[in-house]
């Protein structure tokens, strides 16, 4: 380890490079933004190019890239169009993300596979194209950083709301982060989880514009309400910064304390 870095330093990403999925709206386009913020040269990634491009124009930093994250030449398009920029992928944020049908019974064995393909194979392709990329000298940096953003539901039910893949997916990929973590920690790469509770985006559009399930989530929430994007501004840095560089194999798990009931 190199020696220790001043505090105001810590979260800082000036020369790192990173690749944000599903980053055309929602939590992903608040990552990229966050991530560039914080010096980061971003490869923002997602299927809808002229909403990355809208977001591109807030910043000279982020750079959009049309991919549809269950191909797997998309995948790989992704992450060498990083490396032919930079010559580095520093950090990815897996963020990419479908939910499936919300009653088990309403959902086909093949409509659980495609969730599962974005969900859960990508992210593990994905993290094994950054981590088999060249590690140019880091110099007062640490290592790669790979943050799989899983959810609440991936630890707890949520039924009558949720769904069978998507939850199993999100279970999955914490699963896959502590694996991985294991496998790769010896490299002086990291992975770890995040673990949205709540939040309002696009996704979340309907639940939140509804009164009853509003006032579920309020009810069930430790704080009361629930989470607005810029609350995991600080949890994603803490990952993707050296300010980790001791964390690896965790969940770490930002939901007003939903979980904690």
């Amino acid at each position: 380890m190199s020696a220790p870095r001043p505090a105001a330093e810590l979260f800082s990403l000036a020369g790192r490079t990173a690749l944000v999925t599903g980053a055309s709206s929602g939590l992903g386009a608040r990552f990229a933004g966050v991530l560039a913020q914080a010096g980061a040269t971003v490869f923002a990634a997602a299927r809808r190019i002229d909403r990355l491009k809208e977001l591109a124009d807030s910043d000279a930093r982020l750079h959009p890239v049309a991919c549809d994250v269950s191909h797997e030449a998309d995948r790989t398009r992704l992450v060498d169009t990083a490396l032919a920029a930079t010559g580095r992928v520093d950090i990815l944020v897996n963020n990419a993300a479908t939910s499936g049908e919300t009653r088990a019974e309403d959902e086909p064995p093949s409509a659980f596979a495609e969730v599962l393909d974005v969900n859960l194979t990508a992210p593990f392709h994905l993290a094994r194209l950054v981590a088999e990329a060249p590690t140019p000298e880091m110099g007062s940096t640490g290592g790669k950083s790979i943050i799989n953003v899983s959810s609440i539901l991936g630890l707890v039910s949520a039924a009558p709301l949720g769904g069978a893949s998507y939850a199993a997916s999100k279970a999955g990929l914490i699963g896959l982060t502590r694996e991985l973590a294991g496998q790769w920690g010896r490299d002086g790469m990291r992975v770890n989880a995040l673990a949205p509770g709540w939040f309002r985006t696009e996704m979340t559009a309907d639940l939140f514009a509804d009164e009853r399930s509003s006032r579920w989530v309020d009810r069930n929430t430790l704080l009361g309400r629930g989470g607005e994007a810029q609350e995991l501004d600080g949890a994603l840095l803490f990952l993707a910064s050296d300010a980790s560089t001791y964390c690896t194999g965790q969940v770490l798990t930002v939901d007003g304390g939903w979980t904690a009931r």
